[in-house]
């Protein structure tokens, strides 16, 4: 297996209460953004945050090649690795403490185009999260 990993940014984590927003390139998606390329819902909740959050890490520990790197109370950092490239995505949540959503910002570090990827894994963590009932 091939190995492009990439450095991890320095842009990750929460700041000023926001994800930070996706740079100009097709290979990100982010709820803070509102331009068609790169806008994507937040994933509403309707449990408590905590408990939102206990089933976000148990839908992103069933991923394969998805790590959680970093977790707080209110804020997830995943690294998610294709599996023939290793190419890695940098996926972040934030439990948003003025409503019941949690903001969402998938991005590759490497290339250009992601054919579609990070917005495809956001969108099957979401149903998955409702299948679960949160």
């Amino acid at each position: 297996m091939f190995k492009f990993s990439g450095q991890r940014p320095a842009t990750l984590g929460v700041n000023n209460g926001r994800l930070a927003p996706c740079p100009g390139t097709p290979n990100c998606v982010c709820s803070y953004d509102q331009d068609a390329q790169h806008a994507i819902a937040p994933i509403s909740y309707t449990s408590s945050p905590s408990e939102a959050l206990a089933a976000l890490k148990q839908v992103i520990q069933s991923l394969e090649r998805t790590q959680i790197i970093t977790e707080s109370a209110d804020y997830l950092y995943v690294e998610a690795t294709s599996k023939l490239m290793g190419f890695v995505d940098d996926v972040e949540f934030y439990l948003d403490p003025s409503q019941p959503v949690i903001q969402v910002r998938s991005a590759s570090r490497l290339g250009q185009s992601d054919l579609g990827v990070n917005r495809k894994r956001v969108e099957l963590i979401r149903e998955k999260l409702k299948e679960a009932g949160v």
